[in-house]
């Protein structure tokens, strides 16, 4: 069956290494992040969470990637591992483990870097995986478009149809926001990344195939590699050639 064919609704199964190994690894910091605020009264976000301003002016380029792994509440990381396991688990088994977690974090960094450069003055923190979670959605709907979903776990709907939705919902939240839309603008980065990815690497359904990262220079090399090696036979072809036709007069 093609990957492009519609099938019945799905809800994840059980979860594929790279999933478990992140809702893992997200909710122990989050844990983590509860005892330090209760017990010692540490907040992790100023320093682990994404602080334009701080990623700006004081070079904090790791919460670019750490922010991912806080959250704010329950229902906050709740939501986010729940999309994950739904929506990853099948990118995985079509990806393999290590590209749709190299695609998770290009997601979510990128998701990242659209926020700092709509608000690089902003010293509001943002955390949460949602960043990563929309580049997620967006690459279910490009590659799995007629796939049923149960919105509100009721009403039935396509994923493409989600996705635009979702896009839509986060690009208006943007504009209307009071706060400046921090954290709508990471929703939207991580909409825009995943929609990127796909178009750059294309849509192949293996683990191989046109998902591969291509070396531009080392694709360069091989042409003029391929184009010398062509002249050389060209040259030992009409050597060859003319050898044998003096032998024949």
């Amino acid at each position: 069956m093609s990957y492009r064919e519609p099938r019945p609704i799905v809800f994840g199964g059980s979860l594929s290494p790279g999933v478990r190994t992140l809702v893992i690894v997200t909710i122990g910091v989050w844990v983590f992040q509860l005892l330090a605020g209760f017990l010692a009264q540490v907040r992790l976000e100023r320093l682990f969470g994404l602080v334009p301003y701080e990623v700006v002016h004081h070079l904090y380029v790791w919460q670019m990637a750490t922010y991912l792994f806080l959250h704010g509440g329950f229902l906050h990381i709740l939501f986010n591992m729940l999309a994950l396991w739904m929506f990853g688990n099948e990118l995985e088994d079509l990806w393999g483990t290590q590209r749709f977690v190299r695609f998770y974090f290009i997601t979510g960094i990128g998701a990242a870097l659209c926020s700092i450069l709509v608000t690089p003055n902003s010293t509001i923190p943002i955390i949460g995986a949602s960043g990563a979670i929309y580049g997620i959605l967006a690459a279910y709907g490009i590659l799995f478009p007629d796939r049923t979903l149960l919105l509100y776990f009721v009403i039935p709907i396509k994923a493409k149809y989600f996705v635009i939705i979702l896009g839509a919902l986060a690009f208006w939240a943007t504009l209307t926001s009071t706060g400046g839309g921090v954290a709508n603008v990471a929703h939207l980065g991580g909409l825009l990344f995943g929609w990127l990815y796909m178009r750059r690497f294309g849509r192949g359904s293996g683990r191989g195939g046109s998902f591969q990262w291509r070396n531009p220079i080392k694709q360069w090399r091989e042409r003029v590699r391929q184009n010398r090696l062509r002249k050389k036979f060209k040259v030992y072809y009409r050597n060859t050639r003319g050898e044998d036709d003096g032998g024949d007069e």
